[in-house]
C-alpha cells in the first residue's frame, strides 16, 4: 500500500509532498491490522481531484467510500478534498488532497511524517506526541467540567424514574461520559507531567490509570438494565 501511495504521488508532477500523520506515524501507538493511512497530497490544483472515481479505483477494490466534503445538505467550500477508503483487502486509507501552499495544518501537527518533498520545503523534526499533551486546566474549566458532570447526572436519574432508557443511556454514555473522560484526560496529563495523552475518546486510559481507577471506569459501561444503569 505505501508503494501504491507513493507511486502515485512520483507519477504526477503536480503533486508535490506527500505527508503521513495518525498511529502510523506515531512510533509508541501500537500497531495491529486496523491501522489506516492518514495520508494528504499537496497538490499544485484541488480541483482535478474533486468527485474524481478513478482516484479510489487507483488504491484498490473499494468495500465502502465517503467524501466527507460532499455529504450534508450543502457541498463543502473547503479548499481542501478528502476521500475515505475502506478497501475489500483491509487497508483503509484517509487520503486528503491539499492545496501545496497550505502547509499550516501539517506543520502544526507534531505526528506529521513527510514520505516524499519534491520541493524539499519541510525541515520537520520526527513524528511526537507533543501537540496532543492535554494543557493543564484552569480553575474554571475544571469547575466548568465537574459542574456540568453532576448537572448532566440529573436527567440520567430523571430518565431512570421515567423508563426511558434511551433517554438516560443517551446522557450517560453522551455528555455525561464526555466530561468524565475529560477529567481523566487532565488527570492522566497532570499525573505524567503533561507528557502523555489519553487518545481520542480515552483509548488510552486503560494505559495510564492505575488497576484499581481502570475498574472504577469499566464499571460506568452498564448494559440497558435499569439497575445497571
Amino acid at each position: 500500500m505505501m508503494n501504491l501511495i507513493l507511486g502515485y504521488a512520483r507519477d504526477r508532477d503536480d503533486v508535490r509532498s506527500v505527508v503521513m500523520t495518525g498511529s502510523r506515524a506515531n512510533c509508541e501507538a501500537p500497531r495491529d491490522p486496523f491501522q489506516d493511512y492518514d495520508i494528504t497530497y499537496l497538490v499544485k490544483d484541488v480541483a482535478p481531484y474533486r468527485r474524481n472515481q478513478q482516484i479510489p479505483a487507483y488504491f484498490g477494490e473499494i468495500m465502502i467510500l465517503q467524501t466527507p466534503d460532499d455529504m450534508g445538505d450543502a457541498a463543502s467550500i473547503e479548499t481542501s478534498y478528502a476521500y475515505l477508503m475502506q478497501f475489500t483487502d483491509g487497508n483503509r486509507i484517509d487520503l486528503t488532497f491539499r492545496p501545496a501552499a497550505d502547509v499550516a495544518p501539517i506543520v502544526t501537527d507534531s505526528l506529521s511524517l513527510v514520505l516524499l518533498d519534491k520541493d524539499r520545503r519541510f525541515a520537520l523534526p520526527p513524528p511526537s506526541l507533543r501537540s496532543y499533551f492535554p494543557c493543564r486546566p484552569t480553575v474554571k474549566k475544571l469547575a466548568d467540567c465537574c459542574n456540568e458532570f453532576w448537572w448532566v447526572t440529573l436527567y440520567v436519574a430523571k430518565g431512570l424514574y421515567r423508563g426511558q432508557i434511551p433517554y438516560a443511556k443517551g446522557m450517560l454514555d453522551g455528555p455525561l461520559r464526555n466530561q468524565l473522560v475529560q477529567m481523566l484526560t487532565w488527570y492522566v496529563g497532570v499525573s505524567t507531567i503533561l507528557q502523555a495523552t489519553a487518545g481520542l475518546l480515552g483509548k488510552y486510559l486503560k494505559i495510564h490509570l492505575t488497576d484499581e481507577l481502570w475498574g472504577l471506569m469499566e464499571r460506568t459501561y452498564s448494559d440497558a438494565q435499569r439497575e445497571n444503569v
